[in-house]
């Protein structure tokens, strides 16, 4: 399988050749990929898009037939825009990088290192867009989902967005982080062919009113998916197709099969699920389920499960699958550390903005999370691979955006490196793996997360900082800059 190599913003070929004609391809790099607010004014967000970055990283490199086209573009004056013999070597570039992150399906918080990508300059700044679009993206819906899986309480929460996704491509990547996310089937046949996802599905309005009456529709449906048997019952009158498919239901059941249930689309859910409830249960139908869809979010099924609606299992699509009320994650990927030669030491790199949350932290970055004595996550400590923390000391914490806030870990507690390594070298060490141990995963971890951190409205903020060293000369540096003419 390859990769499209292609898929990339022009700068950073333009740029790439520009370091090229200057001799740099020996120079070595670091950039790391974080988010700066957490998404949807949330705790939290669920990492993923990785193992689809890696399986593009695995298979990158550029062909003949892409510097052939490359060839073809123009500068403003109408000269080539690509150096010939630069198109040349590209076409020799092998990845050689090291890579490193979470697991897909952790939980991770806003302002800290998720991917460190360490090799050479040239190839580490070709794979940023790549890099960018598939975790922004797949963050971003997995978190989303996440959030209606916490709402829900237990029911199921199931994926129907592909019709209203950005595009096929986008469609199916919402598939599969909603999955991961905590979602329990999809209606998205490709996905569910891809990565495994279950599927789910009812009919559509239009299977109803393609018959002469509700009644003929429901009966030939049952008939015809004895085995999927959830009847949309508001075409004309919910209630009355209530009616009708408890009838149709009845008929079912005495073939010895089972009635799957309703689905509401429309309407009062709260006021109509309680109603469609006593009646299947006046029926004798009490394991039939009651389906929910129309325009659901997290914050819709956290109201409706409020108000004790007799609800299932829960339908969301476009709200899921587009992100809703995000368009996009808003990660960012920066330089933070370079090395000039083989034999040089690297340096440690820095962006400064006049807005705070802009300015990077400089450094080769890793990430430890420490735990309590419930094995529940309790801070993150952001540091420097070149200077790490003494051994057997307490270790102290500095959020950079408030000094005041700062949290000391002691040295009895057990911590992890989030950042777990991907790539050597340009060669995957870390395999593939299940996108439902994925989702395990994910599940295991949204269990050991404080509530604080789950809540919708004002969560409480995860504690995440930089150690106190590299706190000191991330300030030291910016103040330099600062004071530069």
């Amino acid at each position: 399988m390859s990769s499209n190599p292609l898929l990339l913003d022009l700068y950073q070929l333009t740029m790439a050749q520009g370091y090229w004609l200057e001799g740099m391809e020996c120079v070595q790099a670091s950039y790391a990929y974080s988010y700066r607010e957490n998404p949807f004014g949330g705790g939290f967000a669920v990492f993923a898009g990785i193992d689809e970055f890696s399986n593009y990283l695995e298979n990158w490199g550029y062909s003949e037939g892409d510097c052939a086209w490359l060839a073809t573009l123009k500068a403003a004056d109408g000269s080539a825009l690509f150096n010939k013999d630069f198109l040349s070597w590209l076409q020799t570039v092998q990845t050689q990088l090291d890579v490193a992150a979470p697991s897909e399906g952790s939980i991770v918080f806003a302002g800290e290192p998720l991917v460190r990508v360490t090799g050479p300059l040239i190839v580490a700044q070709l794979i940023e867009t790549a890099l960018m679009n598939r975790i922004n993206f797949e963050t971003l819906i997995a978190t989303k989902a996440a959030r209606c899986y916490i709402a829900a309480k237990g029911d199921q929460v199931l994926e129907f967005g592909l019709r209203r996704a950005q595009g096929p491509d986008g469609g199916i990547s919402a598939s599969r982080a909603a999955y991961l996310g905590g979602c329990s089937a999809t209606s998205n046949l490709e996905a569910a062919r891809r990565f495994g996802i279950p599927v789910a599905g009812t009919h559509a309005h239009s299977w109803v009113m393609a018959h002469d009456t509700e009644k003929e529709a429901f009966d030939a449906w049952v008939s015809s998916s004895p085995n999927n048997s959830v009847l949309l019952v508001d075409t004309y009158d919910s209630l009355k197709g209530i009616e009708l498919a408890i009838a149709a239901g009845a008929a079912l059941e005495a073939q010895g099969k089972r009635f799957t249930g309703i689905r509401l689309d429309s309407g009062d859910l709260a006021w109509l699920s309680k109603k469609a409830r006593k009646m299947l249960d006046a029926a004798g139908m009490t394991d039939a389920k009651i389906f929910a869809s129309n325009d659901l979010d997290e914050n819709t099924i956290a109201s409706l499960k409020s108000q004790k609606a007799e609800i299932d299992s829960w339908g969301v699509g476009t709200n899921l699958a587009t992100g809703g009320t995000q368009s996009a994650l808003g990660g960012v990927y920066k330089m933070t550390a370079l090395k000039k030669s083989p034999t040089s030491p690297w340096g440690p790199k820095i962006k400064v903005s006049d807005q705070s949350i802009k300015t990077s932290t400089p450094g080769l970055l890793g990430v430890r999370r420490y735990f309590n004595h419930k094995e529940a996550p309790v801070g993150d400590m952001i540091y420097d691979l070149e200077n790490p923390p003494t051994g057997g000391l307490d270790t102290t914490i500095i959020d950079p955006a408030d000094i005041t806030r700062q949290k000391t870990f002691d040295a009895d507690m057990d911590y992890v490196e989030l950042l777990q390594p991907l790539f050597k070298n340009g060669q995957r060490v870390a395999p593939h793996r299940e996108l439902k141990d994925l989702r395990d995963d994910f599940l295991a971890n949204l269990a050991t997360l404080d509530k604080s951190h789950q809540r919708f409205l004002k969560p409480h903020k995860y504690p995440v900082g930089l150690e106190r060293g590299l706190f000191e000369a991330r300030l030291d540096m910016i103040t330099s800059y600062k004071g530069m003419e």
